[in-house]
C-alpha cells in the first residue's frame, strides 16, 4: 500500500476527544495491551497529530504520529500498527517468518507467498482468515511487515504451504516507514521454539532458494494433525443420506465397511499422486506436501479423503506400509521432519495403476471444464407494457404485454410527443402532458397541478410504470425472454444449531451455473464441507451451503472467474473484513 509515495492532504493536531477515543479503539482492537501499554502507545499529553493521506493507488488513510513516528494506521474503519509500534511491542499480533531475501519483495508491494515461510518446531501461529498478522526475518523477532492473513493456519497447511498467505499493507523501507526517523530494525532475539539462524548453518540442513519453501520444521505428529482438520467430520450416516453433498460421499451400494472404502481412496490417491504429479526433480518432498498438495487434489469429485477414517489413522503409518512395499522411501531429514527422498516409479504398483476417468458430470458441466470455461450470460433489462399504457404505446404498433428495449420506449415516448405536437414551443426541453400522458405517468395528487415535464423526467416516469423483464442469452444459445426481474445469486450467512456459522447460496441456477459444480469448486478452494439441497421455497431450485464464512472466497470465484457483474450478486458486504474493530 505505501510502496509508492502518497500524498498528504490534511495533518491537524488530534484534540482531546480523539484521543480518548482511539485510546479506546486501541484497547478493543488489541486487548493484550494492558492499559500502562495503551497510555505509553498512545500518550495523554505530548504531541499526536491525525494525518490524512491518499495512498498511490487512491486508498484513504488515515495515520497517527507521535514523536515524529507513524504508530498506527486505519483503512476503511480497521486500525493497524506500523512496524514502529511492533518494534516496542514485538509480541502484538501473531508473527510469521519469513527468509531476508523475502523483504526486497515485500518493499516492493507484493504479497508474502507461503513458500516463503519458514515454520517454527512449534508450527505456526493459529490464525483465522482476515487477522492482523505480523511477519519477522529470520534470527530476529523484530516484525518488519504487518498484513491480513488471506487463509487460516490449517488452510495453509492443508495446502502444502503453497499459494498467496498474507496481504501486506506495510513493510519495514516503504515510504510510511520514510516518513518516520527512519530506523531500523531493534534486534530482539528469537524465542527459544524459534527456527535458529540458518546463516550460521547450524540446525538444519542447508538449501538453495529454490527449496527453501520446503525447509519447515514442523514435527510429524503437529503437521498431519493440522492438515487433518481441512477434513470432513461428517458421520457414516449424513454421507449416505445426502450422496449430494460435498462430504465423504460414500457409496452405499458399496459392501465394503466405511474404512476399508478409506483405504482403497487412500492407496488411490497416493499412487495418481506420484504417477501424476510428483517428480524426480521435486524430491526430497516433505510427506505433508505430498499429502496436502497432491493427494488431496486427485481426490475424485464429490469424495473426500479423510486418513483418520482409514486402518491407517495417520499419514506416516500409511507411508511406512507404502515402504515396506519398497514404493517411496522415507528418511528423517532434520528432527521431526520426515520427507520422501526416493520413489520407485517402476514399481508394479505405480506403472499398472490405471488413471481414472473423469466423470461424465464434470465434463459435460460448463463451469466445472478445463476446455469448456464457463462465460456470463449477457444479461439485458427490458419493459413490458401494462393495459394502463397501452393508449401510449398502440400508436406505435404496440400492444399490452409488448416487450420492449429501454431505446425503444424512448423512441415510442419521443415519437407521440412531437407527433401530438406536445413539444412546448417556448422551451424545447419540456413536454406538455396530454390526458394519455396524464394518465401514464403522475400520480393522483398531480393530475391537476403538473401540466408539463422535462424529457429526462418523462422518460424515466415512463420506464418506472412499465412492467419489469429481462433477457437472458448464454453463449451459442437463443435468447430467453421472462417477466419480471432477475433475482440475484443470494448470499447469505446462517447460524446452526451447533453454534457454527454456514454460508447459503441460492439462485445460482438463473445464471447458468450447476450448484453441485459450484459446491465442489468451493470444496476445494475453502477446504469446507459443503451440501447441496432443495432450496426452500423455491421450485426447482438448489442451494449450496458452506461450513463457515466463506463470503470472500465466493465473491473471488464469481466476480473474478465467473465474472458475473456484481450488480446480480447480494450478500457480498457479509464477508469478513481484515482487522475489524470489534
Amino acid at each position: 500500500m505505501f510502496a509508492k509515495a502518497f500524498r498528504v492532504k490534511s495533518n491537524t493536531a488530534i484534540k482531546g476527544s480523539d484521543r480518548r477515543k482511539l485510546r479506546a479503539d486501541v484497547a478493543a482492537v488489541f486487548p493484550t495491551l494492558g492499559t500502562d501499554q495503551v497510555s505509553e502507545l498512545v500518550p495523554g499529553k505530548e504531541e499526536l497529530n491525525i494525518v490524512k493521506l491518499y495512498a498511490h493507488r487512491g486508498d484513504a488513510v488515515t495515520v497517527y504520529v507521535s514523536g515524529g513516528n507513524p504508530i498506527l494506521f486505519e483503512l476503511e474503519k480497521n486500525l493497524y500498527p506500523t512496524v514502529y509500534t511492533l518494534w516496542s511491542y514485538p509480541d502484538l499480533l501473531p508473527t510469521f517468518t519469513t527468509w531476508p531475501l523475502v523483504l526486497e519483495k515485500l518493499v516492493g508491494g507484493a504479497d508474502l507467498m507461503l513458500p516463503g515461510l519458514v515454520v517454527p518446531p512449534a508450527g505456526l501461529p493459529q490464525v483465522q482468515k482476515g487477522d492482523l498478522c505480523a511477519v519477522a526475518l529470520v534470527g530476529n523477532r523484530a516484525p518488519v511487515a504487518v498484513g491480513v492473513a488471506a487463509m487460516s493456519t490449517a488452510e495453509m497447511l492443508a495446502s502444502g504451504l503453497k499459494g498467496r498467505g498474507f496481504c501486506v499493507l506495510h513493510s519495514y523501507q516503504d515510504h510510511l516507514w520514510r516518513s518516520g526517523d527512519k530506523s531500523s530494525p531493534p534486534s530482539i532475539a528469537p524465542l527459544a521454539l524459534d527456527p535458529p539462524d540458518l546463516s550460521e548453518g547450524k540446525g538444519c540442513v542447508k538449501a538453495d532458494t529454490a527449496l527453501q519453501g520446503d525447509m519447515r520444521q514442523l514435527t510429524l505428529e503437529e503437521e498431519e494433525e493440522q492438515v487433518q482438520r481441512r477434513c470432513e467430520e461428517k458421520s457414516l450416516s449424513e454421507a449416505v443420506e445426502d450422496p449430494g453433498s460435498g462430504g465423504l460421499h460414500v457409496d452405499p451400494t458399496d459392501s465394503k465397511t466405511l474404512q476399508e472404502q478409506m483405504d482403497e481412496l487412500l492407496q488411490r490417491c497416493f499412487l495418481q499422486a506420484l504417477k501424476c504429479c510428483v517428480r524426480k526433480a521435486d524430491l526430497p518432498l516433505l510427506t505433508s506436501t505430498l499429502l496436502g498438495s497432491h493427494m488431496f487434489s486427485c481426490c475424485p469429485e464429490g469424495r473426500q479423503l479423510d486418513i483418520k477414517k482409514s486402518s491407517y489413522k495417520k499419514l506416516s503409518k500409511f507411508l511406512q506400509h507404502m515402504q515396506q512395499e519398497q514404493i517411496i522411501q522415507v528418511q528423517e531429514l532434520s528432527k521431526g521432519v520426515e520427507s520422501i527422498v526416493a520413489v520407485d516409479w517402476k514399481h508394479p504398483r505405480i506403472t499398472s495403476f490405471v488413471i481414472p476417468e473423469p466423470s461424465p458430470t464434470s465434463q459435460t458441466i460448463q463451469e466445472g471444464s478445463r476446455g469448456q470455461p464457463y462465460h456470463p450470460p449477457d444479461i439485458k433489462p427490458l419493459y413490458c407494457v401494462p393495459a394502463s399504457m397501452t393508449l401510449l404505446f398502440q400508436e406505435s404498433g404496440h400492444k399490452k404485454g409488448s416487450v420492449l428495449e429501454g431505446s425503444e420506449v424512448r423512441t415510442v415516448v419521443i415519437n407521440y410527443a412531437k407527433k401530438n405536437n406536445l413539444v412546448d414551443a417556448d422551451n424545447k426541453n419540456l413536454v406538455k402532458l396530454d390526458p394519455i400522458l396524464c394518465d401514464c405517468v403522475l400520480e393522483k395528487d398531480e393530475q391537476h397541478t403538473v401540466m408539463k415535464l422535462p424529457w429526462d423526467s418523462l422518460l424515466s416516469r415512463c420506464l418506472e410504470k412499465l412492467q419489469p423483464a429481462y433477457q437472458v442469452t448464454f453463449p451459442g444459445q437463443e435468447p430467453i425472454v421472462k417477466k419480471g426481474r432477475i433475482c440475484p445469486i443470494d448470499i447469505t450467512l446462517a447460524q446452526r444449531a451447533s453454534n457454527k456459522k454456514v454460508t447459503v447460496v441460492r439462485n445460482l441456477e438463473a445464471y447458468g451455473l450447476d450448484p453441485r459444480s459450484v459446491a465442489a469448486t468451493l470444496q476445494q478452494r475453502c477446504q469446507a464441507s459443503t451440501t447441496v439441497s432443495p432450496a426452500p421455497g423455491l421450485k426447482d431450485s438448489l442451494q449450496v451451503q458452506i461450513q463457515g464464512n466463506q463470503i470472500h472466497h465466493l465473491g473471488r470465484l464469481l466476480l473474478e472467474e465467473y465474472r458475473l457483474p456484481r450488480k446480480h450478486i447480494q450478500g457480498l458486504e457479509k464477508a469478513p473484513k481484515p482487522g475489524k474493530k470489534k
